[in-house]
């Protein structure tokens, strides 16, 4: 079946069942594809998966708007996190020369990589606005290492599906799928409006994921895994996020 026919066949489909049966129907249809979002469980799961399902459906090559150098924010907002730990402290009195980004999981080449490695690679360059679920936004230039790029020399393997990204406060971490993290745009960003990122904003590495809420945009990332499935990922829901109340998957 050719992709446009299975397309229209999904599309109409989800909507069929959307329309007819309810969202539990439409949310075994997108189960049926693979894709039903890793929190897709309890009551409002159907309605989860059916967001989730209809983006990749409809939009999954879409890109979030950029804007022009004279709308970047001239304060922009750094919310608030927990206080940096001791091998944070350590890590940023020497210039972060020793921070290392791991990446392990279903990839053919697992790596370490130094802020230096990871600027190395082909640079990419974005202004996108940070929109946070609680009501705050500010756009921003972003510089950093696209993560295709760093997924591409790890060699990914075919079976992988989701990409685990891990921050240096333990309790922080989130998954993109593979065609989020493939996405030109989703950025491993060490640059903010032309210079260092700053530590308030994620700096020396922090994840950009412009098509999604800022939540899914994690500071201080330390680490990456490929894999197949995220059951075995703290509670199976994909993310620290819908353990906390908000969604896995957060497209605007």
């Amino acid at each position: 079946m050719s992709k446009i026919s299975r397309r229209k066949l999904i599309t109409t489909g989800l909507a069929t069942a959307a329309g007819v049966t309810g969202l539990a129907a439409a949310a075994r249809l997108a189960k049926q594809y693979g894709l039903a979002a890793p929190d897709g469980g309890g009551i409002y799961g159907p309605g989860e998966t059916l967001n989730y399902a209809a983006q990749r459906v409809l939009a999954k090559n879409a890109l979030a708007r950029e804007f022009p150098h004279s709308m970047i924010s001239k304060a922009p907002f750094a919310n608030e996190v927990a206080p940096p730990n001791n091998t944070f402290k350590r890590l940023q009195s020497h210039g972060f020369a020793d921070w290392r980004l791991a990446v392990d999981g279903m990839i053919a080449r697992p790596a370490s990589h130094s802020l230096a490695d990871l600027k190395a690679f082909p640079v990419g360059r974005q202004i996108t606005e940070v929109a946070c679920e609680e009501g705050w936004s500010y756009i921003a230039e972003w510089i950093g290492t696209p993560l295709a790029e760093v997924l591409n020399a790890a060699g990914v393997l075919p079976q992988a599906r989701y990409v685990v990204y891990f921050s240096t406060d333990s309790d922080w971490w989130d998954s993109l799928d593979i065609d989020e993290a493939m996405h030109p745009q989703t950025l491993l960003a060490w640059g903010m409006n032309d210079g260092d990122l700053p530590v308030p904003f994620g700096g020396p590495l922090r994840i950009r994921v412009p098509r999604q809420l800022g939540y899914k945009s994690v500071k201080y990332i330390t680490g990456l895994t490929v894999t197949d499935s995220l059951k075995h990922f703290g509670k199976g829901l994909g993310s620290a996020s819908p353990e906390g109340g908000y969604a896995w998957y957060a497209g605007i």
